[in-house]
C-alpha cells in the first residue's frame, strides 16, 4: 500500500470550450482558453517550481518561483498568472530562470528554521521540495540580523499548531479561508518585514472566527500549519479513499494511515460532493472511533435493572435469537421489529430490512428518516414522482437566486454551505426563510436580499402567499407548465392560491412577516433567473411537513425551475446515509426503490430471490411500535445504530415503550441513552472499520472503504448476518459487494450500480440503469418521473400546539457546526471545546421580562415536560421565539417536545413547541439522575 497522491496543477481548470495550442519546452499542447501556462505545463508532465500556487484557489503570483520565458516577450512572467495564447513558445527551464529561482529560494531559506530532520513536515514540505528542485545547496546571506525564527507557536486550536517562525507569507492559508471556506478569518497583518499571517486582530486561532475546516492547514506549503496528530504520530505511509460518516454532504477523504492508526483525514480533490474541501467534523472529529468509551464486547442482561454481563459473540447472538423466537411464539410474529440506521451503509441497512421482512416475517421496520426527512419522500413523490432531490451539488454554480428555507447550511452542511457562499459572493441573490437570523443571512461578503423571519409552524402559509404573488402578478412560466405539468391540476391550484385569503397581507397576521417582504421575495424568485430551493428539517419536522414540501415543489414548477442546472428542489439531508436508508426499503410500507409492499409483482420478485413469503401488509412505524409496546403487543426490538431515546420526540413516551419491551437489542459504538433500556448490547463498527456505500443528499452513491480491522471483531453487516443465521434465515454473503449486486438486481434505480463501476468512476448518482448508464446528476430534464408534474393544493392548517398564557413562547430546535446530531460521536472529540453544552437562545425583550441574564440557568417547560439549561441572550431569534440544540443528552431537549407529527408520515413536530422560560437554580432532578447514570456508563466502558 502507498499514499494516494493527487496532482496539484497550480491553478484551477478552465471551463472554456475554446481550445488553444501552444508550445512548452518544444512540445505542443492544446488546452482550454484561459488555462494558465503553469497548468498547461503540468498537464504535459512538466512541473514548474511554485510556492504560492495551488489549483484549489485562483492564481496569486507572489512567490516569484514559477517564472518562465516566452519567446518574443520581455521579462520573466509568472506562469501561474499568465494565460496561454495561440502559438506562443514557452521555456520553463533556462540558466536565467535557474539563477532567479535559486536566488528567491535563498531569501526564503535565510529566514526559515533549518530543522528539517526533526520537523513534523519532513518529507511532506513543499518548501523543502522546491529547494531541491531549484538545486539550492547553500545560503549566502547567513542567519544573522533580524529574523522571525523566535516567534511563538499558537497551540490554542486542539487539532493543529500554528508555528509562525516557519511562515513564508505566501498567503495560501489566507486565500483558502476566503476562497474555499468563505469565512475570512485570516489576514496578513503588518507591512514589509513585519508581515505575518494573523487570525483576526492578533487573536489566538481558537478565539478567532476560524471554523477549523482545515482548508488553511491543507493549503500551507510548509510546517507553519501542522495537524497535531502528524506531530504526535509522524508522517503517514499509506492512504485509503473513503466517505465521511457525518452529514448528508458525503465528503470524500483520504484516510492517511500508519499501520492501522489514522494520522489524518485529507479531503479528496476528486470527491465530487466536496471537491477537496471539508469541515471541522469530517476533517478532525474522527477520534471517537478509537475512544476509550467504545464498547468492544457483547453484553446481555435479563432485566434493564440488572448489571451488564460481558459474553461471547456466540452467546449474545444465541440469546438474541432465542428471545425473539420466544416472544414471537407467545405473542405472534408481529410482536417484534427493528429500526435501521442512517449512519450505517446501504448494504447494512438493506440487510436489516431483509432480516425483518424475511426472518422476522413482518414489515415492522422503520428508520430515523421517519423523524427527519420522511415528508420529503412523500411530498416529492406526490408532485414529481420520486423521493429525492433534483440536482447535484455542482448545480449551485449556475444558480441566480437561491432560496434557503428551514435550513442552516453553514452549520448543518458546512462544505456545501461554503460552495453556496462562494456562488453568492459571485453575484447570486439570496432569500432566507427561517425564524432565526442564521449565519448565512449575513456573513462576510454575503447578505440576504430577503430574510423572512416567520413564526415557527407557518411555512405553508408563507409559501402559499409567495405562490399568490406569482399567480396574481402573472409571473408563472406558463409555457413550461403547459408542456411539463398537468394543466387541469395547475388551474385548480392557481385558483386556490389566488384567493385573497392567501395574500401576503392576509397571512401577515399569523406568520409575522411583513407583506412587502413576501412580495419582494416571490418576485425575485420568479424573475431572477435560475432559482434553486434548498431546505432542511425546518421544513419537514412539522405537522405540515409533507404539505410544505409539496408547496415548495409547486413554486418550482410554477416558475419553471426544475429540470436543468442551477435550479431545482434540494433537501439537505441531515445524516450521512439518510437518503440511502430510505432507498433501501427501511419504511414499513416500502421495499427498496420506494415500491409498495402490497404490489404483487414487486413482492414476488423479492420472494423468489429470498426464498420466503413476505407479508403484504405494511408494518408498524416507530411511534406505532412504542404505542403497541405500552399496550403489551410489541415486545422485541432490534435497533441498529440509532439512539431513539435522545433523538425521538416526547422522551417519556419513548422510554415508557422501551421499558415495556421484553427484549431490546442495541447495536452501537457506545452505551447510548437507548442502551439504558436494552437487554442485549452488540458492539457496532465505525465507518473506518467496514466496506460498503453511502448515498448522500444529491443521490450520489460512494464507496466506504475499510482502513482498519473492526475493533469488536465484526463489521455491522456481519453482525446482522449472525442474527439472521440464528433466526433460521441465513444470508450467505461474503462481501458487501455481493449485497450491492442483489440490490441492483432487485431495484430498478440501482440496476447499473456495482462496486466495479464505483471503483472506476468514483461515484454515481441514481437512477443508474440502462436508461442512464452513467447516472443522473439532474432529475426531470425532459419530463417528470411521474410523467406530468402534479400541483397539489396546500391548505394551511395551524398546528394544534398553540401558545397561551401558560406557555407563551415558541421553541424551535437545530444544530451547531461543531456538534452532530445526538452528539454520540462529536462529544467524544475535541469539538466539545467549542460547544460544551446546549444553551437556550432568547431575545433580549423576552429575557428582560423574565429577569434572565446572560449565562443564567433557566427552566424550559412545555406541556410535555421540563429541563434546565443556560441562557444566551441574542437577537438571532425574534421576540416570542426561543431556540436550542439537541446535541447533549444532559439537556435532552426532546423531553420538551410533543407527540404531534406530520399528517402523512408521522415525522415529529420538533420545530414548534409552546414553552415557558423562567429563572432556575440549576439542573432538574432527572438531569442529576442522568448525570449519575452517565457516570456509571463511563465507568462500565472504562472497566
Amino acid at each position: 500500500m502507498s499514499l494516494v497522491h493527487e496532482v496539484d496543477y497550480g491553478t484551477p481548470l478552465s471551463k472554456s470550450e475554446t481550445m488553444v495550442t501552444l508550445t512548452i519546452d518544444g512540445q505542443e499542447i492544446t488546452v482550454p482558453e484561459g488555462t494558465s501556462i503553469m497548468r498547461a505545463a503540468m498537464e504535459m508532465g512538466t512541473q514548474i517550481p511554485k510556492l504560492c500556487a495551488t489549483d484549489m484557489m485562483d492564481a496569486w503570483g507572489s512567490c516569484r518561483m514559477c517564472l518562465v520565458e516566452i519567446e518574443g516577450r520581455n521579462g520573466t512572467p509568472a506562469s501561474c498568472t499568465t494565460p496561454v495564447a495561440p502559438g506562443i513558445k514557452v521555456k520553463t527551464q533556462t540558466p536565467r530562470l535557474a539563477e532567479i529561482r535559486k536566488g528567491v529560494m535563498e531569501l526564503y531559506i535565510s529566514d526559515h528554521p533549518l530543522d528539517c530532520l526533526t520537523c513534523a513536515a519532513n518529507g511532506d514540505c513543499e518548501l523543502q521540495d522546491m529547494a531541491g528542485a531549484v538545486g539550492l545547496r547553500e545560503v549566502r546571506y547567513g542567519y544573522e540580523g533580524d529574523n522571525h525564527l523566535g516567534l511563538d507557536k499558537d497551540t490554542s486550536n486542539p487539532y493543529f499548531t500554528f508555528d509562525t517562525s516557519k511562515c513564508i507569507v505566501c498567503s495560501r492559508c489566507v486565500r483558502a479561508c476566503e476562497e474555499v471556506q468563505g469565512t475570512f478569518a485570516l489576514t496578513i497583518s503588518g507591512r514589509g518585514f513585519e508581515s505575518r499571517v494573523s487570525p483576526g486582530m492578533n487573536e489566538a486561532f481558537f478565539d478567532s472566527e476560524c471554523v477549523s475546516c482545515g482548508a488553511c492547514v491543507q493549503a500551507c506549503p510548509t510546517a507553519t500549519l501542522t495537524e497535531n496528530k502528524v506531530i504526535e504520530i509522524g508522517q503517514p505511509e499509506h492512504s485509503v479513499v473513503t466517505t465521511c460518516a457525518y452529514c448528508g454532504v458525503g465528503c470524500a477523504f483520504k484516510a492517511e494511515m500508519r499501520g492501522e492508526e489514522v494520522v489524518r483525514m485529507v479531503p479528496y480533490k476528486d470527491g465530487k460532493a466536496n471537491r477537496g474541501h471539508s469541515c471541522v467534523k469530517g476533517r478532525f472529529a474522527w477520534g471517537y472511533a478509537t475512544h476509550k468509551e467504545r464498547i468492544l464486547k457483547p453484553m446481555i442482561r435479563s432485566k434493564i435493572t440488572d448489571p451488564w454481563k460481558e459474553v461471547s459473540w456466540e452467546e449474545a447472538i444465541a440469546y438474541t435469537a432465542s428471545e425473539f423466537k420466544r416472544i414471537q411464539a407467545k405473542h405472534g410474529k408481529a410482536s417484534i421489529g427493528g429500526i435501521t440506521s442512517s449512519r450505517c451503509t446501504n448494504e447494512e441497512t438493506y440487510l436489516v430490512q431483509k432480516l425483518i421482512r424475511g426472518g422476522f416475517g413482518n414489515n415492522n421496520v422503520d428508520t430515523c428518516a421517519r423523524v427527519c426527512h420522511s415528508p420529503t419522500g412523500y411530498g416529492l413523490g406526490q408532485t414529481f414522482g420520486t423521493s429525492a432531490g433534483t440536482q447535484d451539488f455542482d448545480s449551485v454554480e449556475d444558480s441566480d437566486v437561491i432560496v434557503v428555507i428551514g435550513a442552516n447550511p453553514t452549520d448543518g452542511h458546512p462544505v456545501f454551505g461554503s460552495r453556496m457562499k462562494k456562488r453568492l459572493r459571485e453575484g447570486a441573490r439570496l432569500i432566507v426563510i427561517d425564524p432565526r437570523k442564521t449565519d448565512i443571512v449575513r456573513t462576510p461578503h454575503v447578505e440576504a436580499d430577503y430574510h423572512l423571519p416567520l413564526l415557527p409552524g407557518t411555512n405553508v402559509a408563507i409559501l402559499t402567499a409567495m405562490a399568490h404573488v406569482i399567480v396574481t402578478e402573472g409571473l408563472v412560466a406558463e409555457d413550461y407548465v403547459r408542456e411539463r405539468c398537468d394543466w387541469d391540476e395547475f388551474q385548480n391550484w392557481a385558483a386556490f392560491v389566488a384567493d385573497p385569503r392567501h395574500s401576503p397581507e392576509a397571512v401577515e397576521q399569523y406568520t409575522g412577516v411583513p407583506a412587502e417582504l413576501v412580495r419582494g421575495a416571490a418576485r425575485l424568485y420568479a424573475t431572477g433567473g435560475n432559482g434553486a430551493i434548498y431546505y432542511g428539517l425546518g421544513v419537514t419536522e412539522h405537522s405540515q411537513g409533507s404539505t410544505t414540501v409539496m408547496a415548495i415543489a409547486n413554486l418550482a414548477m410554477a416558475t419553471g425551475n426544475i429540470g436543468r442546472r442551477g435550479v431545482g428542489v434540494n433537501p439537505l439531508r441531515g445524516q450521512n446515509n439518510v437518503q440511502g436508508s430510505c432507498d433501501m426499503g427501511s419504511f414499513p410500507h416500502e421495499l427498496p426503490g420506494y415500491r409498495h409492499i402490497a404490489g404483487d409483482e414487486v413482492r414476488h420478485a423479492f420472494e423468489e430471490l429470498w426464498g420466503v413469503q413476505l407479508d403484504k401488509e405494511p408494518g408498524l412505524r416507530i411511534p406505532n411500535m412504542l404505542d403497541a409496546a405500552v399496550e403489551g403487543s410489541f415486545l422485541g426490538l432490534y435497533v441498529q445504530g440509532e439512539d431513539i431515546v435522545q433523538s425521538d420526540p416526547d422522551t417519556k413516551h419513548v422510554t415508557a415503550g422501551l421499558a415495556a419491551m421484553e427484549c431490546v437489542v442495541v447495536q452501537d459504538l457506545f452505551l447510548n441513552e437507548t442502551a439504558n433500556y436494552a437487554h442485549v448490547f452488540l458492539p457496532g463498527s465505525s465507518f473506518l472499520e467496514k466496506d460498503g456505500t453511502f448515498t448522500n443528499a444529491e443521490r450520489r452513491i460512494q464507496r466506504v472503504r475499510k482502513v482498519m480491522s473492526p475493533k469488536a471483531g465484526y463489521a455491522d453487516w456481519e453482525i446482522t448476518l449472525l442474527i439472521a443465521e440464528a433466526m433460521g434465515f441465513p444470508m450467505p454473503y461474503e462481501h458487501p459487494s455481493q449485497i450491492m449486486d442483489e440490490i441492483a438486481r432487485l431495484t430498478p434505480s440501482f440496476a447499473g450500480v456495482s462496486y466495479e463501476k464505483l471503483e472506476r468512476d468514483g461515484s454515481v448518482q441514481w437512477p443508474c440503469n440502462d436508461k442512464a448508464p452513467e447516472g443522473t446528476p439532474i432529475m426531470h430534464i425532459d419530463h417528470f418521473v411521474r410523467g406530468k408534474g402534479r400541483f397539489m393544493v396546500t391548505e394551511y392548517v395551524p398546528t394544534d400546539e398553540r401558545t397561551g398564557a401558560r406557555f407563551p413562547l415558541l421553541l424551535t430546535t437545530g444544530r451547531i457546526l461543531s456538534q452532530y446530531n445526538v452528539g454520540a460521536q462529536t462529544r467524544r472529540t475535541e469539538n466539545s471545546l467549542w460547544h460544551e453544552e446546549d444553551v437556550l437562545e432568547i431575545h433580549p425583550h423576552d429575557a428582560e421580562q423574565r429577569g434572565v441574564r446572560e449565562g443564567d440557568w433557566v427552566r424550559l417547560e412545555s406541556r410535555s415536560g421540563s429541563t434546565s439549561l443556560r441562557a444566551t441572550i441574542t437577537d438571532r431569534v425574534a421576540p416570542g421565539v426561543v431556540y436550542t440544540t439537541f446535541h447533549h443528552p444532559s439537556t435532552q431537549a426532546n423531553v420538551i417536545t410533543t407527540d404531534y407529527s406530520d399528517w402523512a408520515t408521522n415525522c415529529p413536530e420538533y420545530k414548534v413547541t409552546a414553552v415557558q422560560v423562567m429563572p432556575s437554580n440549576g439542573p432538574t432532578e432527572w438531569q442529576n439522575e442522568y448525570a449519575t447514570m452517565a457516570m456509571n456508563s463511563r465507568r462500565i466502558a472504562a472497566e
